[in-house]
């Protein structure tokens, strides 16, 4: 077997992730990690492998299959996905669903370029929840579809508050409003606001003599990922975060509610679910998946920007077309 040849952009929980993950792919091989910080410091699990400050990238193009780009997406993925589409095969988990189509199109030009094949916006959402969310809208099209999230820890939420200037540390929670909930499993199909489908709930660690209301405000205040919903923030000690915020969980549900019938009278709910111990862990194994499908798409010369609904279903699995047919069918 000819084996995909990885390499791992960022070497934060979802690199480490995706490192873990590689080892349950016996189709790939991890070359290497790329890193900001120095190499040197840089333990990896996977002995045949190295680490490699980010600066070196280019000049390995010709032995690294595809990459996955790991950082976040509210300052690394913008400028990363399309400096490294014009290197390598990417695939990234870019999660801020209101700006991918301006993200889409700035992939899509350096792949085009390139000639190589970058899968963005993957993992579970978008990604797996995003293709649940198209099979039930073409399935019930009288209907409507809802999602869910939580409850659980958000990688992307917790690296935004990161950011943000006096903050040491994060962890964000996405919880769902369980009347919510509850009224779209009952069929209901109501129209529901931003807010009142979720809160978010942020557990800071914040520096000594930082101004606490100006970062709640920075917090709650910021587009795109607090501004739009009920937020709560509370600011404690990286003692008390380590202790009980060391989990990394997360989950959460699409729904689609619809009728059928002669006069509607009948209705249909399709419920698709994750529950997740290790959110990275999770996400890292949908990269693999579509990174997978961007090696066997390149190799068709199929170049560009893709996303999960680009991406025929057959080309994530390692298993042969006869066996997929004689197995899962």
């Amino acid at each position: 077997m000819q084996k995909i040849r990885i390499g791992i952009l960022g070497y934060g929980n979802m690199g480490k992730g995706v490192e873990l993950c590689i080892r349950q792919n016996k189709d790939m091989d991890l070359v290497g990690v790329f890193t900001r910080r120095n190499p040197d410091e840089v333990k990896l699990i996977t002995k045949s492998a190295k680490a490699y400050h980010i600066n070196e990238a280019k000049e390995m193009t010709d032995i690294i299959d595809v990459m996955i780009l790991c950082g976040g997406s509210k300052s690394d993925l913008p400028s990363q996905g399309p400096e490294f589409a014009a290197l390598f095969n990417t695939v990234d988990a870019y999660d801020t669903h209101a700006k991918i189509p301006e993200y889409y199109d700035a992939v899509n030009k350096a792949g085009l370029k390139s000639k190589k094949t970058c899968v963005i916006a993957s993992g579970w959402d978008p990604g797996l929840f995003s293709l649940n969310r198209l099979y039930a809208e073409a399935v019930l099209p009288e209907g409507k579809n809802y999602t869910f999230w939580g409850k659980g820890v958000s990688q992307g939420h917790s690296d935004a508050i990161r950011r943000v200037e006096g903050v040491l540390d994060a962890k964000q929670y996405t919880i769902p409003v369980e009347e919510a909930l509850e009224r779209v499993r009952n069929g209901e199909m109501p129209e529901f606001s931003t807010r009142q489908k979720h809160l978010r709930e942020c557990f800071v660690v914040a520096e000594d003599g930082a101004d606490l209301s100006r970062i709640e405000k920075d917090i709650k205040t910021m587009p795109d990922y607090f501004s739009d919903y009920n937020t709560i923030v509370h600011f404690i000690s990286k003692e008390e975060l380590d202790r009980n915020h060391n989990k990394i969980s997360h989950g959460g549900f699409v729904i689609q509610s619809g009728k059928t019938g002669l006069n509607y009278e009948n209705t249909s709910i399709i419920e698709y679910s994750l529950r997740l111990d290790s959110n990275p862990e999770f996400t890292a194994s949908v990269l693999l998946a579509c990174a997978r499908a961007a090696y066997r798409l390149n190799k068709e010369a199929d170049f560009g920007a893709k996303t999960v609904f680009d991406i025929p279903p057959a080309y994530l699995s390692i298993k042969s077309n006869e066996e997929l047919r004689r197995t899962l069918l």
